[in-house]
């Protein structure tokens, strides 16, 4: 299954610019869409769920006009929210069975079979007559995950789904989808740089409305080796001095100093070592580029 997106604006009352003549291609299993908070991610997936409109542009799922033809679109989504809003005293059992018949899913026998299986498939079994007022940040995104799987969708979004939940949230919540990503394509949109490394064999990067890089993370990753240099800074002095005359991808506090990454073609200077490239250096590097032009 092939997603399209072609030339897509996207301008709101405000005069914020969220899309700027955005294209995209994107495949089969897991998609990672990187960026920063406000780089567009949302606009972009609410847009591709049907829920808002571009000023300009198009988007083909398959030979589907997402844009016209957005009842068909619909049959083969399914899409989890940044914020996703549930009846806090109803049970996972009788929320999922809910929103089964509004998805058609109308003979009870069926029904009762598949929402059983999706209570089982996100491990909520156990907790199905819980109220989900009561579910934590982990459970409830499983529980997201189980609603859009309802009627076998093609294509399923998911949008800032680990944050804020726990190492050991992240990890299930993380297994599931690449347990999902086998056989349907699936969208992550983050920030979280580490949510796509583990999981997405192709992934862009977009900032201010635009991709910034698309590709597969091994590409992007093997076109920075032998360029990242690390070095421990002793005072936020010498930080400054290095910062206005090297490339510094990112600093991180190791035990009160400072420790830097510089992108360079050859090493830098004195005390710096060669270290392994990391997508966190494909992400920051990519932003800081994009952040100078």
């Amino acid at each position: 299954m092939t997603l399209k997106i072609s030339g897509l604006s996207k301008t709101y009352p405000n005069g914020v610019r969220a899309l700027r003549n955005l294209s995209l291609t994107i495949g089969n299993n897991m998609f990672g869409l990187l960026g920063p908070n406000g780089a567009g991610k949302s606009s972009l997936m609410r847009t591709i769920a049907t829920l808002q409109d571009p000023d300009s542009g198009s988007i083909d799922l398959d030979g589907l006009n997402v844009l016209t033809q957005k009842n068909e679109v619909r049959k083969v989504l399914g899409y989890l929210p940044q914020e996703f809003g549930v009846y806090p005293k109803m049970s996972a059992l009788d929320m999922l069975n809910h929103l089964a018949v509004l998805k058609g899913i109308t003979v009870p026998s069926q029904r009762k079979e598949i929402v059983e299986a999706l209570l089982n498939q996100t491990n909520l079994w156990d907790a199905r007559k819980k109220a989900l007022s009561t579910y934590s940040g982990g459970m409830k995104q499983r529980f997201g995950i189980a609603q859009a799987l309802l009627a076998n969708p093609r294509l399923i979004i998911v949008d800032e789904p680990t944050a804020g939940l726990d190492p050991a949230e992240r990890n299930r919540f993380l297994n599931l989808l690449s347990s999902i990503g086998r056989d349907v394509t699936v969208i992550l949109s983050t920030h979280i740089v580490e949510d796509v490394r583990e999981l997405c064999p192709r992934m862009a990067i977009i900032a201010a409305g635009q991709v910034l890089l698309e590709g597969a993370p091994e590409d992007s990753l093997r076109a920075l080796d032998g360029q990242i240099w690390s070095r421990i800074v002793a005072t936020d002095e010498e930080l400054r001095a290095l910062e206005s005359s090297l490339t510094i991808v990112s600093t991180h506090l190791i035990g009160g100093k400072h420790e830097i990454r510089v992108f360079a073609p050859s090493s830098p200077g004195t005390g710096f070592q060669p270290v392994a490239s990391g997508l966190e250096d494909v992400y920051f590097l990519n932003l800081k580029r994009q952040t100078t032009h």
